[in-house]
């Protein structure tokens, strides 16, 4: 009963702030209610607070006994969603494929169907003794992703 509650409030303040949306939901046996959001341009504080209170403040606590804990999708966490892409371009992406290939590039472009990848690599001269330096591009469907994760450089 609380589920289908909270899971009507989630969705209502999720209209109202469009620019947000979820992650993850989770209620367990005690009910500790517990919810990840991410947005399109990233999470502030206030926006974990707006869906708290979107929920905490229209469940009577008199009928349910519950505890909410509301979060942003962490920096290092992977991205789920398509959505999630779009505030990362310029990023360093680390990527695995459904078929175990591992790229590691800018995130140039995102579409409809997937993410394009480019980065720099040395490679030796098509004439000639050394290396030079060439751009390569990677194209992967979102459905070829296994995992990505936005790479943090300090």
């Amino acid at each position: 009963m609380i589920r289908e509650i909270v899971e009507d409030l989630l969705q209502k303040a999720l209209k109202e702030r469009e620019d947000l949306f979820l992650i993850d939901f989770n209620l367990s046996a005690d009910n500790a209610i517990s919810i990840v959001i991410d947005g399109d341009s990233g999470v502030l504080v206030e926006d974990c607070m707006f869906i708290s209170r979107a929920i905490e403040h229209n469940i009577d606590r008199d009928e349910y006994d519950f505890s909410i804990e509301v979060l942003s999708a962490g920096a290092t966490a992977p991205l789920q969603f398509p959505r999630q892409y779009h505030k990362h371009i310029g990023r360093s992406l680390e990527v695995k494929t459904q078929d175990d290939k591992n790229y590691e590039g800018m995130l140039d472009t995102v579409n409809d169907d997937g993410i394009v990848l480019k980065w720099k690599t040395r490679e030796p001269k098509p004439v000639g003794k050394g290396k030079i330096t060439v751009m390569k591009e990677a194209e992967v469907a979102f459905d070829q992703i296994k995992e990505a994760k936005v790479k943090i450089k300090f």
